[in-house]
């Protein structure tokens, strides 16, 4: 009995992880700290070249030194590139040097996106150092293409991300892609970083199930290796009014626990998707969610256990912590906002956000609340509504004034 309760456990933890023993070191096909970064990269392409044929893993073996690579990498069908880490929301961090240590490559390429993926492929456990960002003048931040990047030419379907760190990175995923090459069923899970064009995983033309998966944005995330991003940086993170995750052309996103601090939004649900959003708090924004919907058969949200700390980048009356526009129905349950002040950016002189949510719009939509609690606002009513084709009813919700909120609103314009 105690035999086959050991072999299920072997079976149920052991068969999706991939060991140093059933890898090959990249060291062996000349990707080394100490080469220069085109030398590295072009060793590393013969390697992935290597492993396409046969479906391999490459160990990206952990050094003190982390490795100077170029980006234009191609990871090719099949082929996995694996690291020794887990989740690392602070970095790895060298005792004596400002650098992070273990599997890390070091991006200075400022014209080539650094790797994309193709079909089958997967990138776990490894941190990606871009040395030369500016962390204190954002003057001089860098705008560094994509860390990695979708395929552009193919049909990639079935991309595992899993356990990545970005120091520096400006934009970390760029899921883009096309209607004639759309991507399907990719999955991000443990990502950790700060993205100083404020976009962290972009997603257009995504089909069947994407998932995003407990990923974390926030300015502290290399702060044992150089200290935190100042605040005149993330002020200029937020001036760029982009959201740290957006999801369009998606077929029943699955997105739970997500975190964002500092960026101007938090998601974009745009107008050809729809999905779940569950467990999220979106924390120093100016917009938590904006959720748009292009017809009313299945741009459809369902928003569900979250927070948000609506409270910068715009004057008081352009805050809001949830959008709803377009067509749609959109269902919010146990979704909370508050707003204050904080010292890592620059909040508005109120620390209020306007409202709770704003209906804007010409075309019908549907929403129901349950269960939110709504405070720090500064507008009379919780609820904005623009459009007149609205129908609208909160349940069992909470005011700024913690009096019971139920109120119907079935439009003025049939």
């Amino acid at each position: 009995m105690k035999a086959n309760l050991f072999l299920a456990l072997i079976l149920l933890f052991g068969l999706n992880q991939v060991s140093a023993s059933e890898s090959t070191s990249i060291q062996k096909f000349d990707v080394k700290p100490g080469n220069p970064a085109a030398l590295n990269r072009t060793n590393l392409q013969k390697a992935i070249d290597w492993a396409s044929a046969n479906g391999s893993a490459l160990y990206v073996e952990p050094s003190e030194t982390p490795y100077a690579i170029a980006g234009g990498i191609i990871l090719k069908k099949n082929v996995s590139l694996i690291g020794v880490h887990g989740p690392t929301p602070r970095g790895t961090a060298h005792p004596g040097k400002k650098q992070p240590v273990g599997s890390v490559f070091a991006i200075t390429d400022k014209e080539n996106v650094f790797i994309t993926v193709e079909s089958g492929t997967q990138i776990k456990g490894i941190q990606f150092w871009y040395p030369e960002q500016s962390i204190k003048d954002p003057a001089a931040i860098v705008p560094y293409p994509a860390t990695i990047q979708v395929s552009k030419t193919g049909r990639a379907q079935g991309v595992f991300l899993s356990c990545l760190t970005f120091y520096g990175e400006y934009l970390a995923f760029d899921f883009n892609a096309s209607r004639e090459n759309p991507c399907e069923l990719m999955t991000f899970e443990h990502c950790y970083g700060y993205p100083l064009s404020g976009e962290f995983i972009r997603m257009d033309y995504c089909y069947d199930v994407p998932r995003i998966l407990h990923c974390h944005v926030n300015p502290a995330s290399q702060r044992f290796i150089g200290g935190q991003f100042s605040r005149a940086v993330v002020d200029a993170v937020i001036a760029k009014k982009t959201f740290a995750y957006t999801i369009n052309h998606t077929d029943n996103a699955q997105i739970i626990d997500l975190f964002t601090f500092g960026t101007y939004g938090g998601i974009l649900l745009d107008a050809e998707s729809y999905g779940q959003l569950t467990n999220f708090n979106f924390d120093c924004v100016a917009v938590g969610i904006l959720k748009r919907g292009s017809n009313t058969k299945n741009r459809n949200w369902q928003i569900a256990q979250g927070s948000i700390i609506a409270n910068t980048g715009e004057k008081v009356e352009n805050i809001h912590p949830i959008i709803i526009e377009g067509q749609g129905h959109t269902s919010l349950s146990n979704v909370e906002a508050f707003s204050g002040g904080n010292g890592a950016l620059t909040t508005v002189p109120e620390n209020q956000s306007w409202d709770f949510i704003l209906v804007r719009g010409d075309k019908k939509l549907t929403v129901s609340i349950f269960g939110s609690r709504m405070r720090n606002y500064l507008s009379d009513k919780p609820i904005t509504i623009e459009n007149k084709h609205a129908v609208i009813q909160a349940v069992a919700c909470f005011d700024k004034e913690e009096r019971l909120y139920n109120q119907i609103f079935e439009g003025t314009v049939k």
